[in-house]
């Protein structure tokens, strides 16, 4: 791995004088600040097992220089000439960048630090230099020293320009071996595990919690590089860890303490925040040409799997042109900031994947999976299989890469016998998950429906599993293999799955609900399926919801009701009362569906429903409110609906019977579709 000049940018904050001296401050509180500084940096401890020789070499000076601020400062000098003054403001700057550069390096990845030794060395080298140039400058007979501290201003001007930019020679090797291990990989010769064993022993990562760590470092690294060469670099340790950390730790259970990122799964996300069609926080917000907004990861495949319509409101795009959101990405940004959630963390497997192929990388993962998978058969007791399971789990979480090695070496015929042991939950959990991540791999995709047992693996979670989070990632799975059109067809008819997604909106706690709703929505996105979904409940489902999740449950009924015909109508007759009261008091994009949802039930189901609708007391005002207040689509279905109820009140019945469906025929239909 040859390191380019600009690989390390030293992350110098080098602030100016102003910032901490203000000329009405006496030089008596300069002093005081440098002291209190010099002291702060004596009290760092050097760096454990990199650069220890030249973090220690320049704390031990910063410590004789606070012996000279505490000499000036029983001196009682309130004014200093105007030159010692200027030193002494450089010398403030200077102490805090060499603060700055101790706690980066105590920071930084432990393996990129290795690889930048030598950058790292001359940053720490240049700030000796500037040392040893500001006590030469230093106007010293001026400042009443005594004896002692003057010679020890001449002891540390003479260390500070004696010392080089050299890196500890046992750094050097560690670098070299580590380079080499690297080109054995990018060989596809496996690394000897004795050697592997002593450079992690050397870097202090010593078991599976410290290597995980070392990979969020790492990964945190990736989006620090400005160049693809360095990025590249880093990916490849990345690589390097994730195998060591499985072949000389062995895989590792979730992390209950320590050094953990905030998750989104850890707060309430605002509606607004949420994607419509995954429901996750939305990272790149874009607008489409009807003027929903949706996260660009999840509405891309949809436009690239050649579907011109909005998924929210079935509508024909006029064009599929990605316009970003920049104002509400700045609103979820701030948001983020304000959580402590780490905004970019999402994009970082889009940065690392659009990386040139790194080859070393892949091998490394290649090898990893082979490692896991081996060890998968070998395990003899269902938590040992769950320790691994959950390490392909957080594997095929991490990139694109993964996921493509994981099901080429076989993974998912090895995952299918652990979606039916219900015996072992958390066993069950990590195997329907790892099939979740895989899945979001088109190819993959494929894979999972195509292999057997995986996809009735799937469904047995949805229906039967042993938690509700198993069954909510069993539904989440569902829903992204519904993105291919040709799958989607295929689970819309399997009364099995849409049984278990109703079921499973219907009993589940909010999360399992809204992984079970957003795989309903994409399923009534093929008009076949939406016949199963109203057959196994789905209008009974969202009328019991709307009180709860007035959004998806509109949002689901627009969909349904629009391409469902008779039945679907019939069924949503008792549901119009509950959608007038959305259109009182929901959210914009819930109003919006419950208008769209109303003009449908009734322009086909005559005069019983539109009368349904004009008995909620004060409707008339609502409507009213939502043509001035309303999005552009919730004005103009607000408009058909005031035209539908005052033709009604005309007696115009003719006019809101539409599509030849007589007022007889919606009544006979509303007969069927009740309960005997």
């Amino acid at each position: 791995m040859a390191v380019s000049p600009h690989a390390f940018p030293p992350r110098k904050r080098r602030p100016s004088a102003g910032a901490f001296v203000t000329p009405d401050v006496s030089d008596r509180r300069l002093l005081q600040a440098l002291l209190a500084l010099s002291q702060e940096v004596s009290s760092l401890r050097p760096l454990r097992c990199l650069l220890r020789r030249n973090s220690a070499s320049i704390i031990r000076k910063t410590k004789l220089l606070s012996v000279l601020f505490e000499e000036l400062l029983r001196n009682q000098i309130h004014f200093f000439s105007p030159s010692a003054l200027l030193c002494f403001e450089e010398l403030y700057i200077v102490l805090q960048r060499i603060k700055t550069l101790i706690e980066d390096c105590s920071n930084v990845s432990k393996m990129w630090l290795l690889m930048q030794s030598q950058s790292f060395a001359n940053a720490f080298h240049e700030l000796t230099v500037d040392l040893s140039t500001l006590l030469d400058i230093l106007p010293a007979k001026d400042l009443s020293l005594s004896e002692d501290v003057e010679e020890l201003v001449v002891l540390i001007r003479k260390h500070c320009s004696d010392t080089k930019a050299d890196v500890d020679p046992s750094d050097n090797n560690l670098r070299v071996q580590v380079l080499k291990m690297l080109d054995r990989i990018k060989r596809e010769i496996v690394p000897d595990h004795s050697d592997l064993a002593q450079i992690f022993d050397q870097l202090q990562l010593r078991d599976s919690t410290s290597c995980r760590d070392e990979i969020e470092s790492l990964e945190d690294e990736v989006q620090n590089q400005k160049d693809e060469k360095s990025k590249s670099d880093v990916i490849a340790l990345i690589g390097l860890v994730r195998y060591a950390k499985c072949v000389l730790y062995g895989a590792s259970t979730p992390r209950t303490s320590g050094r953990r990122r905030r998750s989104v799964v850890d707060v309430n996300i605002p509606a607004e925040f949420r994607c419509p069609i995954s429901l996750d926080l939305m990272r790149d917000p874009v607008v489409v040409s009807t003027g929903q907004t949706y996260d660009r990861a999840s509405i891309s495949p949809w436009i690239e799997s050649g579907k011109n319509t909005c998924p929210m409101t079935g509508q024909t795009l006029s064009h599929t042109d990605l316009i970003p959101n920049r104002a509400l990405k700045n609103l979820i940004a701030m948001w983020c900031r304000e959580q402590r959630i780490p905004f970019e963390a999402k994009e970082l497997n889009d940065k690392v994947n659009g990386v040139i192929q790194n080859k070393t990388a892949l091998e490394a993962t290649r090898m990893t999976v082979t490692f896991l998978l081996n060890k998968l058969m070998a395990s003899e007791s269902a938590e040992a299989a769950s320790r691994v399971v959950h390490e392909l789990r957080a594997l095929a979480k991490s990139d694109s890469d993964s996921r493509a090695c994981i099901a080429e070496a076989g993974g998912l015929p090895c995952l299918v016998k652990y979606l039916i042991s219900s015996e072992y939950p958390n066993l069950q959990l990590n195997a329907v998950t790892t099939i979740l991540n895989l899945s979001i791999l088109e190819a993959n995709k494929i894979k999972i429906m195509e292999t057997e047992g995986v996809l009735n693996g799937v469904i047995e979670v949805l229906r039967s599993g042993a938690t509700w989070e198993a069954k909510g990632n069993a539904a989440a799975t569902i829903f992204s293999l519904t993105g291919v059109h040709a799958h989607r067809k295929i689970l819309g008819r399997k009364t099995r799955v849409v049984k278990g997604l109703v079921d499973l909106a219907r009993n589940g706690p909010a999360s399992s609900q809204r992984d079970a709703l957003v795989a309903i929505l994409s399923l009534a996105g093929d008009r076949e399926a939406v016949g199963k979904l109203v057959e196994g409940g789905v209008v009974e489902l969202t009328s019991e919801l709307m009180d709860a999740l007035p959004e998806e449950s509109a949002t689901i009924l627009d969909v349904v009701v629009k391409r469902g015909g008779l039945v679907a109508i019939a069924a949503a007759y008792h549901v119009i009362k509950k959608l007038a009261a959305v259109l009182r008091d929901g959210t914009d994009r819930a109003r919006e569906s419950a208008a769209a949802t109303l003009v449908n039930i009734c322009r086909k189901g005559g005069s019983e429903a539109v009368a349904e609708l004009a008995g909620v007391a004060g409707i008339e005002r609502v409507i009213w409110e939502m043509l001035g207040m309303g999005t552009g689509r919730a004005r103009r279905k607000a408009a058909s609906l005031l035209r539908i109820l005052r033709r009604w009140a005309a007696g115009l019945d003719g006019d809101v019977t539409a599509a030849g469906f007589s007022t007889t025929n919606v009544r006979s239909s509303t007969r069927m579709a009740l309960p005997v």
